[in-house]
């Protein structure tokens, strides 16, 4: 795919969602990180339900730690994973406390020495909480990347390295939310919605779909 492509597809996406944002429900970078370490293996959704009852309880590293291994499993038993979670949300908490003032630190490498925390989750904290140039791909991106071929990779660091550097600079901070929502309502994994897709003129992809 060529630079002019790819610029059309995200001044697109700009016009028609200028601000996007992600659909993990937070309000500190704090929350964020742990919204996201619940995320892996399951839906926005259901993280969000768990954390509308969690965070008005326990919202900071101590008050979250202070609540135990069973205390915090109470609130985030619906889901999955929930018990090696608890114990990795509770040891980010630790960390945090002792090592980072109870501060959500804004480098990579801090990030990725938290348990539970992996290089997406750090990419998506230091570009949703902290608005650094980095791209986050998940399984949606991953696809949309390839299936476009905005940036095609056989594997996840091919395509965030693409990512980062074909995505025109211009846009490349919000990028990572309009892949997202784009394959999540849109370019989906089992039948994309090509006919009533905003992109569609653009996209390479070879076996296009109609909406029928």
């Amino acid at each position: 795919m060529n630079a002019a492509k790819r610029l059309e597809i995200f001044r697109r996406f700009h016009e028609d969602n200028p601000e996007p944002k992600t659909e993990l429900a937070y309000s500190t970078p704090f929350e964020l990180l742990i919204a996201v370490i619940l995320s892996a293996q399951a839906t926005d959704v259901g993280v969000n339900k768990a954390t509308a009852k969690l965070y008005p309880v326990a919202n900071t590293p101590e008050a979250i730690y202070a609540l135990g291994y069973d205390g915090l499993c109470s609130y985030i038993k619906t889901i999955g994973l929930y018990p090696s979670k608890a114990k990795n949300v509770l040891e980010t908490c630790r960390i945090l406390i002792e090592q980072h003032d109870s501060q959500v630190p804004d480098n990579r490498e801090a990030l990725e020495a938290l348990p539970g925390v992996g290089r997406k989750t750090a990419n998506v904290v230091l570009n949703t909480a902290f608005r650094q140039f980095t791209m986050a791909v998940d399984t949606h991106i991953f696809r949309v990347a390839n299936r476009t071929k905005i940036a095609p990779g056989k594997n996840v660091l091919e395509v965030e390295r693409k990512l980062v550097k074909f995505v025109p600079k211009d846009y490349l901070l919000d990028a990572h939310h309009w892949l997202i929502l784009h394959g999540r309502y849109v370019c989906k994994a089992r039948r994309p919605q090509c006919g009533s897709c905003r992109i569609e003129d653009l996209c390479e992809y070879k076996h296009k779909t109609s909406d029928d």
